[in-house]
């Protein structure tokens, strides 16, 4: 499959110099309000961050409540979780879901999603329901009021095949700055260090797409729903390693 559409904006986050050398792509960064439909077949980069850059997850129990919603909640039918007993995942299969995940992360501040949607609207519904969900459980825990998130979720459209495998390395490198916070200016020091770190960071979807033993959260991707980049673990693992040998 190709998308044959130029891009017309990065993530605020993205810049030039992650890009690997000789893609041509042409870029505009913006830091303008959404303006995206969120049309069926196409894809999307979603993502938020904390007021203020403020932590939105404290310990892992925030983590997994979070991962829990993305789940549980990717269902047309409104959905209310009684069960807060955060460390308990409960898999069962969506038969008519919102979207289709391809990959996503959680940082202590900020959350990546790569999503296609279903339906018309379906984006927005189902981000509604997962942000209001964990905030609702946040705002309770920790016996606060009022925003948690730096406004609406932020997005922006994969209208370009490269750029669209691009986020599949970018969303699942995003825990490396939790050890280096300069990785992607000075290197990767330790090869094996930093795979080793990546195969047990737990949230993110990085776990499913490299890990033999299937786990319960490996239910929240829809891979069919994306183009087969990746046949098999090691050809998503060479993918990383690429990154890693283009920043040294």
């Amino acid at each position: 499959m190709t998308i044959n559409k130029t891009i017309t904006s990065l993530t605020p986050e993205v810049t030039p110099e992650v890009l690997p050398q000789g893609w041509g792509v042409c870029y505009y960064i913006t830091m303008s309000i959404r303006k995206v439909s969120f049309v069926p077949g196409e894809y999307y980069h979603i993502y938020n961050r904390g007021n203020s850059k403020q932590k939105i997850f404290h310990d892992k129990k925030d983590y997994l409540y979070f991962i829990k919603l993305l789940h549980v909640f990717n269902q047309k039918n409104n959905t209310q979780i009684r069960d807060r007993s955060y460390d308990i995942f409960t898999p069962h299969k969506n038969n008519d879901p919102l979207v289709a995940i391809g990959a996503w992360v959680l940082m202590p501040n900020h959350f990546h999603i790569l999503i296609t949607p279903t339906e018309d609207g379906n984006v927005s519904k189902y981000m509604q329901k997962v942000c209001t969900g964990y905030v609702m459980y946040y705002n309770q825990k920790y016996k606060r009021t009022g925003s948690l998130f730096e406004g609406k979720f932020k997005s922006q459209h994969a209208s370009n095949d490269r750029y669209l495998k691009y986020l599949f390395s970018y969303i699942h490198l995003n825990p490396l700055k939790l050890i280096d916070s300069k990785w992607k200016e000075n290197g990767i020091k330790n090869i094996q260090k930093t795979f080793d770190f990546l195969d047990s960071y737990e949230y993110s979807s990085y776990i499913d797409y490299v890990n033999v033993d299937k786990r319960p959260q490996g239910i929240i991707l829809n891979t069919k729903a994306f183009p087969n980049y990746f046949s098999n673990r090691k050809e998503f693992k060479n993918e990383i390693l690429d990154w890693f040998k283009y920043q040294q």
